[in-house]
């Protein structure tokens, strides 16, 4: 077992069987886990603890998991903590408020002990992504080196325009969040006048063809994610 004890992962949902089940398998990868029953709770937790990640029930009585993790993004200390819901609910809009809260991924239920271990470790390689050198960073076979913008895939160097570059270095600075299509648009294209949602689609396209299809998540009504 790999010893994850400095990691702290703060589960939250109303349902004492669902805290367990979490915390059991967490436990068992090494993770040291808190735990509460309701949205106000977690605030305080938060903010006292400090955790590297947040397991959020959505449907919680008095204070829900949207309004929660609002709150939980508006204090300074916890601006950047990683933050997955947890919900039975697949509707669109439900996962669109969640990252318009300021949410990173979405996990559904039931459960699977596999994919949601799977999918905690997906979203905690983000704080270990960058290396020491701000200028180089590593997603497995997969190097960025800013200063001579250049990417390369085990020992192929890829060629990246301008474009599907900055685009690359925007959706890798943060593995595993949702950018909405708004914000690549200003961040990427930034006043240029031509571009349009088909746009972002080509270079998702040709990113794909070029590092993996595997590496580029479409999320559905809100944008694209890096994942590795």
């Amino acid at each position: 077992m790999q010893a994850n004890n400095a990691i702290k992962i703060l589960l939250v949902d109303d349902e004492p069987d669902i805290i367990e089940f979490l915390s059991y398998n967490l436990k068992k990868e090494g993770y040291s886990v808190l735990s509460c029953n309701s949205g106000k709770d977690a605030i305080e937790i938060a903010r006292k603890e400090l955790p590297q990640l947040i397991v959020l029930d959505v449907m919680m009585p008095n204070t829900d998991g949207i309004e929660t993790c609002r709150e939980i993004r508006e204090i300074k200390e916890l601006k950047n903590v990683l933050i997955t819901f947890l919900t039975a609910r697949s509707e669109d809009y439900t996962q669109i408020a969640g990252f318009e809260v300021g949410a990173d991924d979405y996990i559904t239920k039931p459960i699977k002990p596999r994919v949601f271990i799977s999918r905690i470790k997906a979203l905690l390689r983000r704080l270990n992504a960058e290396t020491k050198d701000n200028n180089r960073t590593e997603f497995g076979d997969i190097k960025i080196d800013l200063e001579r913008h250049t990417v390369t895939k085990g020992t192929t160097e890829i060629n990246l325009p301008k474009k599907e570059f900055k685009l690359f270095v925007l959706l890798s600075s943060k593995p595993g969040k949702v950018f909405s299509r708004e914000f690549i648009l200003e961040q990427v294209w930034g006043d240029e006048v031509v571009v349009g949602d088909r746009t972002i689609d080509v270079h998702i396209r040709k990113l794909r063809e070029k590092l993996g299809d595997d590496h580029f998540k479409t999320v559905k009504g809100v944008g694209y994610k890096f994942d590795f």
